[in-house]
C-alpha cells in the first residue's frame, strides 16, 4: 500500500503526463471543478475525483485511457451530472472524463433517418438542429441530458410507449475500451443479424465497459399533427385500467403519464395551474389530423368505461407546451415546495397488468412509513416513480426512505418486474442485482472482467469489483 506522500507524487506525475498529452487547460485539479464532478442529482453522498479532464476527440479519450492503465487509476465518464443513482460519482477517486467539449452534431442523414453525434450533445441541442430537416429525436427523460449519458443509462421517458427507449434508437457506437482501443458496435443499417449484439451490451453499461465517443442514432419525422390533453379519474385503478384499454384498442398514443393527487397539488402550486386534484393522465397523440380525431373519439369512449371525470385536449402549441412543462417540472415542484430538503426519486417497472397494484402498494408504503411523496410514471410501459423529499440530516427519515425503496423494489421483482426501468443501477440499485438476475449476474461479472480486467472503468457500479 502506498503512503500519502507516494500517492501525492503519483497523482502529480499523472497530472503532468495528462498535461503533456492534452492541452494544459484540458486538465484541472481546481477544487471547485472537482466538487462539481463529485455528485449528480441524486441523494447519494458526493466524492471528489482527483483530476477532471476535458477531451475534444476520440483519440484524446483513447490516450487518457492508456495513461489511466499505465498509472492504474479509475476513470469515470461524466455528461452533465443529471443521473439519479450515483453513476458518475467517483467513489474510487481517479480521473473524471467530462465530455462537455465533445458536443458536435457530426452528420444528419435525413434520407436515412439517422444522425451522428458526439457524446456531449444534449437532447435539446440535437432537436434544435434536427428541426431544420423536419426531424426529431424522441427519447425524452425530462432532464436536458447528454446523449452519451442517456445511452450509458439506457434512458427513456415520456415518449417510450410509442418510440421505445434509448437502446432502441442506437444503431452504432464508437467506444474507447479500457485499454484505449477503439471499436464500433454496429453500423448504419436499419437492422443486422451479424455477430453478437454489442449495441445492446454497451447501451446501459453506465461507463463500466467503455467510454462512448460517437453515437449513430435513429431519428423520426416531426408528426403532422399533435394533440395533448388531461383525463381525470376517481382512482389510480381507473386511470391505469383506462391506459390498458387504450393500448389494447391499438390507439397510437405517443405519451401517457400518470400523476397522482399529491403530485397534482404540487404542480398547481409550482406552475400556477388549477388542475383538479385527482389521479390524472397526461396524454399526447401524434399523427394526421383526421386519423387522430377518430382515435381521440374512440379513446373518449374507452375512458368513459373507467369512470373518467373529465377530459380536455389541446392542439395549440403553447397550451401543449404548458401542459408538458407542468409534468416535466414535477420534480422541481416538489423541491420548490420543500426548501432545505433533497429529492429522492425511486424507479421501478412492472408488467402493465401489475401497475395499478404496484402504485397502490407504493401509496400504502408512504402512509405506513409516514413519508410525504408523490407518485408518477410512464404508465404506458409500466414504469413509475415516487418523489420523496428528505432531510439528509435526519437519519431516521433516510432510513424510512430506504425501507420504502426496498418495499416497492421487492414488490416489483416478485411480480416479474425490474428494480429500475430507466434510471439505471449505479450504486443505488446495485444491491438488488443478484435477486433480479440470479446467475446471469455472474455472466455480467465475466464480461466486465474480460473487457476491463484491472477494473478501472467506473469501478463498483452495476457489478462489484472483486474484493470490494
Amino acid at each position: 500500500m502506498q503512503t500519502a506522500d507516494e500517492n501525492q507524487t503519483a497523482k502529480a506525475n499523472l497530472v503532468s503526463a495528462l498535461k503533456a498529452f492534452l492541452r494544459e487547460e484540458q486538465v484541472t485539479t481546481n477544487q471547485t471543478i472537482l466538487e462539481l464532478h463529485s455528485k449528480d442529482e441524486s441523494y447519494h453522498t458526493p466524492s471528489l475525483p482527483d483530476i477532471v479532464v476535458f477531451p475534444m476527440t476520440a483519440d484524446e479519450v483513447s490516450g487518457i485511457m492508456k495513461l489511466a492503465q499505465q498509472y492504474q487509476v479509475p476513470v469515470v465518464p461524466f455528461g452533465v451530472g443529471s443521473s439519479l443513482e450515483g453513476h458518475a460519482i467517483p467513489y474510487e477517486h481517479g480521473i473524471t472524463v467530462d465530455f462537455t467539449l465533445m458536443n458536435k452534431v457530426l452528420e444528419v442523414r435525413e434520407e436515412d433517418f439517422l444522425v451522428k453525434v458526439q457524446p456531449g450533445v444534449t437532447r435539446s441541442q440535437l432537436n434544435k438542429e434536427l428541426k431544420k430537416y423536419g426531424l426529431f429525436f424522441p427519447v425524452d427523460p425530462g432532464a436536458d441530458a447528454t446523449l452519451g449519458g442517456m445511452a450509458a443509462t439506457n434512458a427513456s421517458g415520456t415518449t417510450s410507449v410509442k418510440y421505445g427507449v434509448m437502446r432502441d434508437q442506437v444503431l452504432d457506437l464508437e467506444v474507447v475500451l479500457a485499454d484505449g482501443e477503439m471499436i464500433h458496435t454496429g453500423s448504419m443499417a436499419a437492422k443486422s443479424s451479424s455477430g453478437y449484439h454489442l449495441n445492446g451490451l454497451f447501451v446501459g453499461s453506465e461507463g463500466t465497459l467503455g467510454c462512448f465517443t460517437e453515437l449513430t442514432l435513429k431519428v423520426y419525422g416531426i408528426p403532422e399533427f399533435t394533440m395533448a390533453g388531461r383525463a381525470i379519474f376517481k382512482t389510480v385503478d381507473d386511470a391505469v385500467g383506462a391506459v390498458v384499454g387504450i393500448l389494447q384498442a391499438g390507439i397510437p398514443i405517443a405519451r401517457v403519464e400518470l400523476v397522482d393527487e399529491e403530485s397534482i397539488h404540487q404542480v398547481n402550486l409550482f406552475s400556477e395551474t388549477s388542475y383538479k386534484v385527482q389521479p390524472t393522465l397526461f396524454l399526447e397523440f401524434h399523427g394526421n389530423e383526421a386519423g387522430l380525431q377518430q382515435d381521440v373519439n374512440f379513446m373518449k369512449d374507452i375512458v368513459a368505461d373507467f369512470n373518467c371525470d373529465g377530459i380536455e385536449f389541446e392542439t395549440d402549441n403553447a397550451a401543449r407546451n404548458q401542459l408538458w412543462e407542468a409534468r416535466h417540472n414535477l420534480a422541481y415542484a416538489f423541491v420548490h415546495g420543500n426548501p432545505g430538503k433533497k429529492l429522492m426519486v425511486t424507479d421501478v417497472c412492472v408488467p402493465i397488468s401489475e401497475l395499478a397494484g404496484a402504485v397502490n402498494h407504493a401509496r400504502q408504503g408512504l402512509q405506513t412509513l409516514g413519508l410525504t411523496g408523490g407518485l408518477t410514471g410512464h404508465v404506458g410501459d409500466g414504469n413509475f416513480h415516487a418523489l420523496l423529499m428528505l432531510d439528509l440530516s435526519n437519519q431516521e427519515e433516510i432510513k424510512k426512505a430506504e425501507q420504502f425503496n426496498e418495499w416497492i423494489v421487492m414488490y416489483a421483482l416478485e411480480r416479474g418486474g425490474t428494480c429500475t426501468g430507466e434510471h439505471g443501477v449505479g450504486i443505488g440499485k446495485q444491491k438488488y442485482q443478484e435477486k433480479e438476475h440470479g446467475k446471469a449476474l455472474l455472466v455480467m461479472e465475466k464480461i466486465k472482467a474480460a473487457l476491463d480486467p484491472n477494473c478501472i472503468l467506473n469501478p463498483n457500479k452495476i457489478v462489484k469489483t472483486k474484493g470490494q
